[in-house]
């Protein structure tokens, strides 16, 4: 049983380690390339408008990565909670990634998608100039949660 649980520690490690680095090769990586074609398609440049449109789809695409994360760590720290295996550090950092994943893939990017349906004009307003850099905020909060969960496991696993 022992060997079957830290087979499961190990996977849900690398599993919060991949949601990680994907949200940070997003922010990181994709988002200024895509927000500078002009850099590499020189006159054929894409409006900002439309790297937004191409930039919404890998965020949401990373929201279904999101997801399947939020239910592997509601199990495993469920799991744990029950066996009163928890500390107060993984009790906040495991909210704090279920609530700002829950944020960013069920508020803030529909909202974001609803906006860009509106049209170009309507991305360029404060509604959206708003839920934008709110979504921004929410990640990087998501982001530093799930660090201190993967730190936070590992320690225990290691003991």
């Amino acid at each position: 049983m022992k060997k079957n649980f830290r087979m499961a520690t190990m996977a849900y490690l690398i599993l919060l380690a991949a949601t990680l680095g994907a949200g940070l090769f997003a922010g990181i990586v994709v988002a200024p390339v895509t927000f500078h074609t002009e850099l590499w398609l020189g006159d054929a440049a894409l409006s900002h408008y439309q790297e937004g449109l191409i930039m919404t789809q890998n965020f949401v695409r990373l929201s279904y990565l999101t997801d399947f994360t939020l239910l592997a760590v509601i199990l495993y720290e469920g799991y744990k909670y029950k066996k009163f295996e928890r500390d107060t550090i993984t009790q906040v950092a495991t909210f704090f990634v279920l609530a700002t994943g829950l944020l960013f893939a069920h508020y803030y990017l529909p909202d974001i998608l609803a906006m860009q349906m509106g049209g170009e004009e309507l991305t360029k307003s404060v509604a959206f100039v708003n839920t934008h850099k709110g979504s921004e905020i929410n990640f990087k909060i998501f982001s530093l949660a799930l660090l201190v969960l993967i730190v936070r496991n590992m320690q225990k696993a290691c003991k």
